[in-house]
């Protein structure tokens, strides 16, 4: 999400070569299905560890994984968000001798609260529920499984024993919804004002 915002922040206020380009690749980047890009990104991923001599089905990649998916969608939201802050404020900011990195530190980030976290109820979610890029990126050793993927598990290999996979899921809930109380007064600020307004 930081690096969402930082790059948010730079596709809405600073000037640079290829600005509306790379926005433009942003927004294509939504439209990619996640399915269709695991398997170059998992021959990425073992390529870099090989190279590298970095141990594999480790969590830095699933971590990496869900930073390159979510990125897109939290750039074009935030993006949206931060262009329709009043333009006063960064210039009344430069007048007083602030750099890029204050502004944004100072001026954006408290006043962007309320898309970071209707955002960050999403991309919870997301990697909370995710089993597919769990199963490619960690596999199902006892050491690295996920809970979607333990939960998977319960249900045993002839489909038996699915009053344990339904009682368990019910509580694996409980953490999403603490979480989702939490920031839920943001929630429909923050992705309105992200959705209506666009620069």
């Amino acid at each position: 999400m930081l690096v969402a915002a930082y790059a948010a922040y730079a596709l809405s206020w600073m000037k640079f070569p290829f600005r509306n380009l790379l926005l433009a690749i942003v927004v294509g980047l939504l439209v990619v299905p996640l399915q269709m890009s695991l398997i170059p990104l998992l021959k990425m991923y073992n390529f870099i560890g090989q190279t590298f001599d970095v141990p594999a089905k480790t969590y830095v990649g699933i971590w990496l994984a869900h930073m390159g998916f979510g990125l897109p969608l939290a750039i074009y939201l935030l993006r949206n968000y931060i262009a329709g802050l009043p333009r006063e404020l960064m210039e009344s900011a430069r007048v007083d001798g602030a750099n890029d990195f204050t502004i944004f530190n100072k001026i954006i980030l408290p006043l962007s609260y309320p898309a970071l976290a209707s955002f960050a109820i999403f991309q919870f979610l997301w990697t909370w529920n995710d089993l597919l890029v769990a199963t490619v990126f960690l596999g199902n050793s006892e050491q690295t499984i996920v809970l979607t993927a333990r939960l998977r598990e319960l249900l045993g290999s002839r489909g038996g024993n699915w009053e344990i996979l339904t009682a368990s899921a019910f509580v694996s809930i409980i953490v999403p919804l603490v979480v989702f109380f939490a920031l839920q007064r943001y929630l429909v600020r923050g992705l309105l004002a992200g959705s209506v307004k666009g620069g």
